[in-house]
């Protein structure tokens, strides 16, 4: 997809890693991602995120291409830059490559990818895969430098790391958090003027979304755990509609 208007309605990213979590706790077959993945395009999901961790914790390795042959919507495959991942998403083409940070005793994605001081690896590791035919993105946290090496190396989008901006809000930390949430208003103005497209995600909920949704330089948000983890409650299409409302409120 090429640069987004600004002003255009904002996309949302259905992440549906934790259906695979919550299937591999088990083991065996159910929850099904690609039914997840179903429901996700049919309450108007605009494309579907799956992180393929090296420890293989969400998605394995048969889920990216039951996915994607399942639904038409875009696929953003998360992956960290090691050549194993290179080759499993040149492998498989799809709309989007976002490269993220990954240490195999986290919990989840800690922080933003170290891209200022990595642009020869970066941008070797990047190139082939858009020769591909894939988007590059790059998930980084709100600061100018690593905007203006995600320029360098050659990604097509950056997605934002709102993660210590929900934190902040979660604790009601309110000096913390607009001081955050001023740092991604500047991040993705600067991004937009390098040319960039821009994103965002972690841990946004219904309570925090809205003064991300406004960033008028954001055309994606790319939501997984709450989501499903609020779809135990009212059911997956229930989830995703009453977030793309909360988004589209932020917008009017």
């Amino acid at each position: 997809m090429p640069l987004t208007n600004p002003d255009s309605p904002l996309r949302l990213g259905v992440n549906i890693d934790h259906v695979a979590t919550l299937r591999n706790a088990r083991g065996g077959r159910d929850p099904d991602p690609v039914r997840a993945a179903k429901i996700a395009q049919h309450a108007g999901a605009d494309g579907i995120t799956l992180h393929l961790r090296e420890d293989r914790r969400h998605i394995v390795d048969a889920d990216l291409p039951a996915v994607m042959s399942a639904v038409t919507l875009p696929i953003n495959l998360e992956l960290a830059a090691t050549a194993e991942m290179q080759r499993i998403a040149l492998a498989h083409k799809p709309h989007a490559v976002c490269i993220v940070p990954e240490r195999r005793e986290e919990r989840t994605t800690e922080g933003g990818l170290e891209v200022a001081g990595d642009d020869n690896r970066l941008r070797d590791f990047i190139a082939p895969l858009r020769e591909a035919g894939s988007r590059v993105s790059l998930f980084i946290a709100p600061d100018e430098a690593q905007v203006e090496a995600a320029a360098r190396v050659g990604a097509d989008v950056i997605e934002l790391h709102v993660g210590a901006y929900c934190e902040y809000f979660a604790d009601g930390n309110d000096a913390a958090r607009t001081a955050e949430l001023r740092r991604l208003i500047v991040a993705a103005a600067l991004a937009h003027d390098l040319g960039l497209e821009v994103h965002a995600g972690h841990g946004l909920n219904f309570e925090n979304v809205g003064p991300i949704a406004a960033i008028p330089e954001l055309v994606e948000l790319n939501i997984g755990h709450f989501i499903i983890g609020e779809a135990v409650f009212v059911g997956l299409e229930a989830a995703i509609r009453e977030m793309r409302r909360q988004m589209n409120l932020a917008r009017m």
